[in-house]
């Protein structure tokens, strides 16, 4: 009998199984990033005052719900870099050649000295006088006539060594397969080396093709435990290690280089195979230019590596280099894509490359669900990520208009049609009032519970409708609205961190006048030493730009014209600002910016509120900081206009501005 499955409960009914919350673990089905939620991070980022590209990249570093960010993996990265550096000692194939050269010598003189003859002391006096480097010694005894078996087998052993350690570290997995000491397996080395310089040259005269890489790797795959999906990843394989060997042997010291170099030249001892070898780094150069000079590894231990280990340590090193930059993404047109994907999986957990993979995928997604977008400036918040930030910033709003017993509430009604006063009216041909059903429905059942009974005596539960069951919703015009949003941009709204919530409640505005009060004109204006339309999406991109002044008169003067252009509309302009006005225009379009106030620019500020109070508009301000200066023009100004000035915390200026709109919006006969 199978097993149960964790989402299936054991009640086998007539009616059939009984199902339950899953108990296996984490939901198999769960999405594994939350793209609403992302856009709502970035929103908030931007809000304070970052780019599209730099919220993305902050969320990214963060991560998101239960995923990683990349400032983690890149901590990990880092952490496994800073181990494998402190791992071991590149000199360690040198230290192991002199340590077998040394049981060789002793060995040798151990024989020797049993021995009586001159041909005992000439060779006594020949291992006198080798050279001391270890390769030179390896050298000098190549055509040496070992008196001693077991000194013979030590020296055949450096050979050997020396042979694998040259493979291994161009092919990982040739250490393996020369262990047995076979002659058979050199041969097989040397047809798989032929084979491989014949693939290469046929791939860089685009002759290859890929039934004949799988025959290769059918013929060779045990000297590849990579296990290549490709002829590309075959040469990006052999060139990360060729590359690798070449850092290794700057690592060394001159002496150490010059000597291994020697060692692993006659360790070779065959020259077809060096010829392979050699027509092989000249494919790889070819094929895979090496992009400059190569810096030491920097690798420093106590364990002894040897010289594949220690090229294949180096690479290792090489590629968690690589990530920490990919994953830094702190250079120009970064993109998770840079992220090598194969060498994570090789030096980082699986869950590690999950969470990559999950941010790609979330990153993808962004743009394929059409909340970003890219222009040829990189990229951008589109308008569905902006109706999302907006509705986000709206419910927040609400939610502290609830808390506050205001009286300003969520109302879910649409567009720009009547409101409602409770009464009803019969409904007539060509009404354009909202039917109620609920009414008409309630109508035809009275009307037919009058009526005579059914021919069964009872009466019937039909209650079909009649033209004079329907009634009509009586309404009465709702005001439209023409509303002037200014908002300050100086430097000091964000050195104060007040271009969050500045930023948060502009957008609200914006986005209740566009889902719930259609019929009305909102128009957001920015105003720092002059002042500027903006849309909201130029709105929620748009950056400090650090400059000094704050133009209230530009701003009050594309305000007007905002106005002017609605006049059957009730006018509605909402001030937000922390600093008195300290710049004008002059009479030539220039600004002029001075600190304290020139009397020039409150003569030109005051004049365009009094402009404003002869189109019937009423100037609200919200005050943010304490500005004395600030506080004294906005009083005059207020008894000079009639309107009125309110100073919220930071963390309530969405829930005043919002229910000052609603208030004033519906004229201001009604609130006097």
């Amino acid at each position: 009998m199978p097993p149960e499955l964790p989402w299936r409960r054991r009640r086998h009914r007539a009616d059939g199984y009984r199902y339950g919350a899953w108990q296996g673990g984490p939901d198999p089905l769960s999405a594994p990033y939350d793209v609403r939620a992302a856009v709502d991070e970035i929103g908030r980022d931007m809000l304070e005052g970052r780019s599209v590209r730099e919220a993305l990249r902050d969320l990214l570093r963060r991560g998101t719900g239960d995923r990683r960010g990349l400032g983690d993996l890149r901590r990990d990265v880092d952490r496994r870099r800073r181990a494998l550096r402190r791992r071991g000692d590149l000199s360690g194939t040198l230290d192991k050649v002199r340590q077998q050269l040394d049981q060789a010598l002793a060995a040798e003189r151990e024989a020797l000295a049993t021995e009586d003859g001159d041909e005992a002391r000439l060779a006594e006096m020949t291992l006198d006088g080798l050279p001391p480097d270890t390769a030179g010694a390896v050298r000098e005894l190549a055509d040496y006539d070992w008196h001693s078996l077991a000194a013979r087998e030590q020296y055949e052993q450096i050979q050997r060594l020396l042979q694998r350690e040259v493979l291994d570290a161009q092919f990982a997995g040739m250490k393996q397969a020369l262990s047995g000491d076979d002659p058979e397996s050199m041969q097989r080395v040397r047809d798989m080396l032929a084979d491989l310089n014949e693939l290469l040259a046929k791939h860089a005269r685009d002759e290859d093709t890929p039934d004949q890489f799988d025959e290769f790797m059918d013929k060779h795959g045990e000297f590849f435990p990579e296990n290549p999906k490709d002829i590309n990843d075959l040469i990006d394989s052999l060139a990360r290690r060729q590359q690798a060997a070449e850092r290794l042997m700057r690592s060394l010291s001159r002496e150490q280089r010059a000597e291994l170099s020697e060692m692993m030249s006659q360790a070779l001892g065959d020259v077809d195979l060096e010829s392979q070898l050699a027509q092989l780094r000249d494919n790889l150069e070819t094929l895979r230019p090496g992009s400059g000079r190569p810096r030491p590894a920097g690798i420093d231990g106590d364990e002894p590596l040897g010289y594949g280990d220690a090229v294949g340590a180096v690479a290792d090193l090489a590629d968690l280099e690589a990530l920490e930059r990919q994953l830094s993404q702190d250079y120009l047109g970064a993109s998770l894509d840079d992220i090598d994907v194969e060498s994570l999986e090789r030096q980082l957990a699986p869950s590690d490359v999950a969470d990559v993979r999950a941010l790609q995928e979330l990153e993808a997604e962004l743009e394929r669900q059409g909340y970003l977008r890219r222009d040829a400036d990189g990229l951008a918040l589109t308008p569905k990520a902006l109706r999302r930030l907006g509705e986000s910033a709206l419910k927040r709003i609400f939610t502290q208009l609830d808390a506050s017993g205001r009286g300003d509430h969520d109302d879910q009604r649409f567009g720009a049609a009547d409101e409602r006063t409770g009464a009803f009216l019969p409904w007539t041909f060509g009404d354009e009032r909202p039917i109620d059903a609920v009414r008409t429905v309630h109508n035809a059942v009275l009307r037919r519970a009058a009526g005579p009974a059914t021919a069964a005596g009872a009466p019937s539960t039909a209650a079909p409708l009649a033209v004079e069951d329907f009634v009509v919703a009586e309404t009465e015009r709702r005001t439209q609205a023409a509303v002037a949003l200014c908002v300050d941009l100086s430097f000091s709204m964000i050195t104060e961190d007040r271009w969050q919530p500045m930023k948060q409640t502009a957008l609200a505005l914006s986005h209740l006048v566009s889902t719930r009060f259609r019929g009305d004109a909102l128009q957001i204006i920015g105003f720092d030493r002059t002042a500027r339309r903006l849309s909201p999406i130029e709105l929620a991109e748009v950056a400090p730009d650090w400059v000094q002044g704050t133009n209230l008169q530009h701003a009050l003067k594309l305000a007007a014209r905002h106005l002017r252009r609605h006049p059957d509309a009730e006018p509605v302009v909402l001030v937000v600002t922390d600093g008195e006005p300290t710049a004008h225009l002059d009479s030539d379009g220039f600004p002029t910016f001075h600190w304290p106030p020139l009397p020039e620019t409150v003569q030109a500020t005051v004049a365009e509120v009094d402009a404003m109070t002869r189109l019937g508009a009423t100037l609200n301000f919200f005050l943010l900081g304490d500005d004395p200066g600030l506080a004294r023009f906005v009083d005059a100004v207020a008894r000079r206009n009639g309107g009125r000035v309110l100073t919220p915390g930071l963390d309530r200026l969405g829930e005043y501005v919002v229910a000052d709109y609603l208030r004033a919006r519906q004229g201001r006969r009604r609130f006097s």
